[in-house]
């Protein structure tokens, strides 16, 4: 999952990119300290960042220099300020787009997926899932957290991969048993309680503890 770092310091404008970057199933961090935006972005390593060019304390551009120092992760500006100077400039100190104020959310997204796919060779992209750091792989079955990798038997990995597509979002056990029964023959629900139980001992041992919740009368939830 692609990681983007917003650099606004109009909270109502970076809560609503966050929001609106998120629901296409990309993380978002938001920066905090504009005193020291590089210390955020060496401990996010994003994928891309959408930088303004007004900030407190340094600009943009001076931002920009700092991080092409030590990346070349695709820098998107985004400003009022888009007279010819301002978007060369931009241009020229490491930029690689510029988007006007006031913008299109789909324009913004369109432009963050065209750099996405342009930086980033998606045919040697590992397909996972993430969520708070722990990452699904999808092409061998494990489960990765803090350096641990941990492997998965079929049905254990078919309840977690549903789990964490559905994120935030209760899943019930009937739609997990369907999920398992597309693999074997019918699932009783004590099947479907063991795989569950063994799941969370496992996810334990590398540190996940209630990774899984149970909602009572409902089913499971990530969140």
């Amino acid at each position: 999952m692609y990681r983007i770092m917003i650099a606004e310091d109009d909270p109502t404008l970076s809560a609503a990119m966050k929001k609106y970057i998120e629901s296409w199933n990309m993380n978002v961090h938001c920066i905090k300290n504009f005193r020291n935006v590089i210390e955020e972005f060496r401990e996010y390593e994003p994928h891309l960042v959408l930088l303004d060019i007004m900030l407190p304390f340094y600009n943009g551009y001076h931002w920009c220099t700092e991080i092409r120092k030590i990346s070349d992760v695709p820098i998107v500006f985004i400003s009022s300020a888009s007279d010819d100077m301002n978007i060369i400039m931009a241009v020229n100190m490491g930029g690689d787009d510029f988007i006007a104020k006031p913008f299109d959310t789909g324009v913004m997204i369109a432009k963050i997926q065209a750099l996405l796919r342009r930086t980033y060779n998606m045919s040697n992209q590992i397909p996972m899932l993430e969520h708070n750091g722990a990452e699904l792989n999808i092409s061998d079955n494990t489960i990765s957290y803090n350096g641990k990798r941990l492997e998965l038997t079929r049905n254990e990995f078919r309840i977690l991969q549903t789990l964490m597509e559905n994120k935030g979002k209760i899943v019930s056990r009937d739609t997990l048993m369907i999920k398992l029964w597309e693999m074997d023959c019918y699932v009783e629900e004590n099947t479907l309680t063991v795989n569950v139980t063994r799941l969370r001992r496992k996810l334990e041992s590398i540190g996940l503890s209630d990774f899984i919740k149970t909602k009572v009368g409902s089913g499971y939830i990530i969140s």
